[in-house]
């Protein structure tokens, strides 16, 4: 008895559901019609090209890392195969090419005082460290295996002693017309003059320092001109 009248309870309730069924399924035919008039037809869309649009969509939105000029450029004395080579500078312009570098022999208070007396047994110590400073420039390319041999047109080496910190400063000076820079001449030319102090100021002195060899101004060729900020 009781089954039966929740049996017939039961049936207002399943036709006023199969009534909002109807009217909600109305609602959204409708709906989607005003859609297809907007917007036109969608088209068919399956499982798979579903997921292919969706890889496709992943493949668009990779983004290539950034690469400024220097590592576009990389280093000039190396090859695509990582192999080492002289770089081949046929196409460059002829022009004129200058670098000074510097250079700093901390002798120590002793050491300095004897070079300034001009009392060191090898002798004139400032003297023959830049003739040593003027023969090595024009070594270069002897000395540092990648470097062209270049015609130099001016060479200047001059030494000064420093009384504040007991040193020596250096300073070089390269210069030539052609197709390639002469820094590493320069630089050369500074570090040379330094080692011969060293050399001859050794017996005097163990501490002696040779420090700062470092390129101070450049001028020519394609990336024209370059100063070193103090």
């Amino acid at each position: 008895m009781f089954l039966r009248q929740l049996r017939w309870a039961c049936q207002p309730l399943r036709r006023y559901s199969t009534v909002i069924s109807s009217d909600f399924a109305s609602a959204i035919a409708e709906l989607n019609k005003e859609m297809e008039v907007v917007f036109g037809e969608p088209p068919p869309v399956n499982q798979a090209g579903s997921s292919n649009a969706i890889l496709s969509m992943s493949h668009e939105t990779t983004f290539a890392p950034h690469e400024n000029a220097e590592a576009k450029q990389g280093l000039t004395h190396i090859s695509s195969s990582g192999e080492a080579q002289m770089v081949d500078v046929s196409s460059k312009e002829i022009t004129k090419r200058v670098a000074v570098a510097g250079c700093k022999v901390i002798l120590g208070e002793k050491a300095h005082d004897l070079v300034s007396a001009n009392q060191i047994a090898k002798g004139d110590v400032l003297s023959v460290a830049k003739i040593a400073g003027i023969s090595g420039a024009k070594q270069t390319s002897s000395l540092i295996p990648l470097c062209h041999n270049i015609n130099l047109s001016h060479v200047r080496v001059d030494l000064k002693l420093n009384e504040k910190d007991f040193s020596v400063d250096i300073e070089g000076e390269a210069a030539s017309t052609g197709k390639t820079g002469v820094e590493m001449e320069a630089m050369t030319a500074v570090a040379i003059a330094g080692l011969t102090v060293y050399d001859m100021c050794k017996a005097a002195s163990k501490d002696i320092t040779i420090t700062d060899v470092q390129l101070k101004y450049k001028a020519g060729g394609k990336s024209g001109e370059w100063s070193r900020k103090k």
